[in-house]
């Protein structure tokens, strides 16, 4: 045992803690999956795992294996590496009972290096030396029975993606201590780590290297070839961008029919309820609020969809770290690096795994900068808004005979988050350099080798992102529906009147309070009312659109049977479209957000700042659309 451990017993009691740890992109995440039966995200780039994941050993319900966040290194440099560190310490408690060391057969020296950390440790180890089959086919040859001779650790050779290529490592972990008797003092051990001589550290790992590696990994001509491709400069990112494109024009042209058809259900369902229920309070919840509210969310899953499988098939064929090294040199000029582009890219998923994955950037500066300009990229949650919106106001027709006008129209909202994003980094940057507050460090990034993606994990990880989507339909968006269609019916209108029955309502009098302030700005006063629980969650904005004017129409069957595009394009106007679609560029992210902005930045102050800094630009920019279109349309 190291002079780190002492010998201190926890017992029996409890189950085992086994600690996952490797290098990012190495196939940790996978081998978690394959260990726990789980179903854990999976990526191909660096900064996946931003929290510990737990399951249960498939072989041993009494063995509990945590993923750690990916690291090169115990001396860690970014917030992300710590929560690894300080697992491994055991600083969120007692320290693991072993670990599972996973390390990348196709850049051995990159992760030796921290396996020789942990033997600092004391604590029992197996290493897993994954991705042997890749480093195999491009004639890389390890002794990996020499290697664990070296390391006085069990390794492994490991194909993490295939049932049968894990199954010697959980015959290694089943063999691993239940109970590790002794005790790590943390800081005790970090004085040892940061003891360690780097220079001497890179001498033995060049050491082990020349004992184990038979055969230097030799890349195939294509593989050249395409890296050349995708990192030149011109060509690289008319690539990225014609990418970015065919994604966008999927969203419209591939979701369409699924749309038409969730459509057509709700609307059948919708008419059914209404001719089976006899007129009353639970007819009109049920058609009004319930299937009004959340069939007009619903009819977007398929655009949400295809917008999350080419984000994972991207992730997943290795093409995602080439292009943050692409545009390294582009954010650079805003006071960004490559790092901050697999954060900035999870924003048009949604802006909380982006925040959380900010920790991967060592930069303080560059973190926050990251953190505050998330929000302006357009997540999943927005895309509802931004479909119900070009469906009403924008044509469908095709331009140049090859791209649909209201894809192109997407692009352009998107691209518009882009700039504002980017000019947002800028103008943070000159006010930090007014400090002297600017410090850039150089891109130091692993390109993992181009592969195959694994469609198995691809749909696993699509069907927990849609299930999330699904379940928040479920509860927040079915939980709003009911509140809104509650605001909207009671109390009820006097006899003898005159107006629309919602204009009596609790939500018919909030809105025309709110009205006169987003008055500037085109709004009417059904919007208003449908932005508040759009703080909940921005797709939730849909939902309230359906359930206000689906009872703010008087309940005819005509009015009620209408989708909410006719109505919108009947009602609004171009300006008063236009100006709600730049408002949602800039407005404050969900509530979900801004509580993990409050976790990761750990100040109310800065969390309070960029949410009114962000209210800001949206009210100034949509009154600046509105005024302008109004004049000239």
């Amino acid at each position: 045992m190291s002079a780190t451990a002492q010998s201190i017993g926890f017992g029996e009691a409890g189950p085992s803690i086994f600690a996952l740890l490797g290098a990012p992109n190495c196939g940790k995440t996978v081998l978690f999956n394959g260990l726990t039966g789980s179903h854990a995200k999976v990526a191909n780039y660096p900064g996946v795992t931003v929290d510990k994941r737990e399951g249960k050993f498939v072989r041993d319900a009494n063995i509990r294996i945590i993923d750690l966040p990916g690291t090169y290194s115990l001396r860690t440099t970014s917030p992300d590496e710590a929560v690894a560190r300080d697992m491994l310490l055991g600083r969120y408690g007692s320290c693991p009972d072993a670990i599972i060391a996973v390390a990348d057969a196709t850049n051995l020296r990159m992760t030796l290096r921290m396996m020789l950390e942990l033997k600092t440790l004391g604590l029992p180890m197996v290493v897993s030396l994954n991705l042997s089959d890749v480093a195999q086919a491009r004639g890389l040859k390890i002794d990996a029975a020499k290697l664990s001779k070296l390391l006085d650790v069990p390794v492994l050779e490991t194909v993490a993606i295939r049932r049968d290529g894990i199954r010697a490592v959980e015959e290694a972990v089943a063999k691993l201590p239940r109970h590790f008797h002794g005790k790590i003092d943390p800081d005790e051990a970090m004085k040892v780590l940061n003891g360690l001589d780097s220079n001497a550290l890179y001498e033995q790992v060049e050491d082990i290297l020349s004992q184990v590696v038979k055969t230097e990994m030799n890349l195939p001509a294509w593989h050249r070839k395409l890296d050349r491709i995708v990192l030149h400069p011109f060509w690289g990112m008319a690539i990225l961008l014609s990418i970015l494109m065919m994604v966008f024009q999927a969203v419209y042209t591939w979701a369409q029919p699924v749309m038409d058809l969730i459509q057509g259900l709700f609307d059948s369902l919708g008419a059914w309820v209404a001719e089976v229920l006899p007129e009353g309070l639970l007819s009109d919840l049920l058609v009004n609020g319930v299937i009004a509210g959340t069939g007009s969310v619903l009819v977007f899953l398929p655009q949400i969809t295809i917008l999350f499988a080419f984000i994972l098939l991207l992730e997943d064929s290795g093409y995602l770290p080439r292009a943050a090294f692409l545009l390294d040199n582009l954010l650079s000029r805003t006071g960004l690096s490559g790092r901050s582009f697999i954060p900035l890219l999870s924003s048009f998923a949604c802006a909380v795994p982006a925040v959380m994955s900010a920790r991967t950037i060592q930069d303080p500066r560059e973190r926050l900068v990251t953190i505050a300009i998330a929000p302006m990229l357009t997540c999943s949650a927005r895309l509802p808004v931004y479909a119900l919106i070009i469906a009403a106001v924008i044509p469908n027709r095709t331009v140049m005979g090859v791209f649909n006008l209201q894809g192109l129209t997407l692009f352009g909202l998107y691209l518009a988050g882009i700039l504002s994003a980017a000019l947002s980094a800028l103008a943070l940057k000159w006010i930090a350099r007014s400090k002297g507050n600017v410090q850039q460090f150089p891109l130091l990034m692993e390109l993992p080798t181009f592969r195959m993606p694994n469609f198995k994990h691809i749909v696993t990880s699509l069907w927990d992102r849609v299930k999330a989507f699904l379940v928040r339909a479920g509860t927040v968006i079915f939980s709003v529906s009911v509140v809104l269609w509650a605001l909207t019916s009671f109390p009820a209108a006097p006899e003898g009147a005159t107006g629309a029955a919602i204009d009596y309502s609790l939500a018919g009098i909030l809105g025309h309070l709110l009205q006169p302030i987003f008055a500037p700005l085109g709004f009417t006063w059904q919007m208003c009312i449908a932005m508040i629980p759009g703080i909940a969650a921005r797709e939730v904005v849909v939902a309230a659109l359906g359930t206000v004017y689906a009872v703010g129409a008087g309940g005819s069957e005509d009015a009620v049977s209408n989708a909410l595009i006719p109505i919108v394009h009947n009602s609004w106007g171009l300006p008063t479209a236009f100006a709600f679609l730049t408002w949602y560029i800039y407005a404050p992210m969900c509530a979900a957000t801004l509580a993990v902005i409050r976790r990761e930045t750990k100040s109310a102050k800065t969390t309070a700042l960029i949410t009114f800094s962000l209210l800001g630009l949206a009210y100034f920019f949509a009154m600046v659309v509105y005024q302008i279109t109004s004049r000239i349309l």
